[in-house]
């Protein structure tokens, strides 16, 4: 197992800059992540959003990209939320998993996305085009 990277930060974020540190002349596949800020959600457009964390998220980001590699051995893997005022287009997820073989990198990077957006203590805070606003929580 082997993970390079885990962060909770304010800066803008990019599968690009987390794939050199992740990527190795072993690794014959690599899957990226970015979750992205849309222009809607359920209907309703969104203008822009903020995401909060509890102190906690970053050792719960740590701790689940640990699970996921020891559960799939043969990857190497980053995964980085950005926190803060975002706007449409912006990267707000970035995930970088790379192995020998791709069926590695696709089920755990799968798997990482899953376990960050239900495990993590971070909450986001959506602006609707109609002026109307309201808090997702990513722990349900």
């Amino acid at each position: 197992m082997t993970v390079i990277r885990t962060d909770i930060v304010e800066t803008p974020i990019s599968t690009a800059a987390l794939e050199p540190a992740v990527l190795t002349a072993e690794c014959g596949a690599v899957v990226s992540f970015s979750g992205v800020i849309r222009d809607h959600d359920d209907g309703r457009g969104v203008s822009r959003l903020t995401y909060e964390s509890h102190p906690l998220a970053t050792t719960q980001i740590a701790e689940v990209a640990a699970e996921i590699a020891d559960r799939h051995p043969a990857v190497r893997l980053s995964v980085v939320h950005r926190v803060g005022p975002l706007e449409i287009g912006d990267v707000a997820l970035a995930a970088v998993v790379a192995s020998a073989h791709r069926r590695d990198s696709f089920e755990a990077c799968s798997e990482l996305i899953d376990e960050v957006k239900a495990r993590v203590a971070i909450w986001k805070h959506q602006y609707f085009a109609d002026g109307a606003d309201e808090w997702v929580g990513a722990l349900e």
